[in-house]
């Protein structure tokens, strides 16, 4: 490991693509996780809402850092062992996804008013008229809070770098022991993850606009940078 900015860069940078794996694989699993607690959490069943209240509530309800030592330390003892990788994945994902299902569940519970009536006069089928007509028409209002979900996965991607994964984090650590130069290495990583975001906002954007058009939705006059008042309540932001 050299003293050179260069060098320091060059092995911050080593480091990204874990953070990316980790990152993408967790935003997946936060599209899917939300997906099927907000739906079990909206179900007239008790048997499907009261088990998706339970998961949300836990992952919302306890320290982010102590899901991911409980799932890589304890669960061992169980006789499942998970790599860094996965455990990372795994708690980042069902985290997020717990927050974000709030979104999703106030997302459609505003597209299904009023659309309960002229889908049983359409005989259509449960499952038909969620797929083709409620998510598609709450899918755009998911979209803009769905970009503050992406960069607190990225940023809490971090915390992987306390169970041995060598992301971003864990190197520029290992840079400041070695070298003890503490303010080039942390403004490096600082400057690393503020272009992540960035990256992942503009994706974000473009998603948007793609998903509008294909909704027939008029696509958003906003600029870049600008911020529009939330179309979900805020009460579902809040963490």
């Amino acid at each position: 490991m050299g003293n050179t900015v260069k060098d320091m860069l060059v092995y911050l940078l080593g480091g990204v693509p874990i953070t990316l794996e980790v990152s993408i694989l967790a935003l997946l699993l936060t599209i899917l996780t939300s997906l099927i607690l907000a739906v079990g959490r909206m179900s007239a069943w008790a048997v499907l809402r009261w088990p998706a209240g339970f998961v949300i509530e836990l992952f919302r309800g306890t320290s982010v850092l102590m899901q991911l030592f409980w799932v890589f330390y304890v669960l061992p003892f169980f006789g499942i062992v998970v790599s860094p990788t996965t455990a990372g994945v795994i708690v980042l994902g069902l985290c997020e996804g717990a927050y974000f299902s709030e979104v999703v569940r106030a997302a459609l519970t505003s597209v299904m008013k009023g659309q309960s009536d002229a889908i049983t006069s359409l005989h259509l089928s449960r499952s038909y008229a969620f797929f083709r007509i409620t998510l598609r028409q709450a899918l755009p209002l998911m979209i803009p809070p769905f970009g503050n979900a992406a960069m607190a996965v990225i940023k809490m991607s971090a915390l992987v770098s306390l169970i041995t994964l060598q992301d971003v984090t864990f190197r520029v650590h290992a840079l400041h022991a070695s070298t003890g130069d503490s303010a080039s290495a942390y403004t490096a990583a600082l400057l690393i993850y503020l272009c992540l975001s960035m990256v992942t906002l503009g994706a974000v954007f473009l998603l948007e606009r793609f998903v509008s058009n294909r909704s027939g939705r008029s696509p958003t006059k906003l600029k870049f940078f600008e911020i529009s008042s939330p179309s979900i309540p805020s009460w579902a932001f809040g963490k």
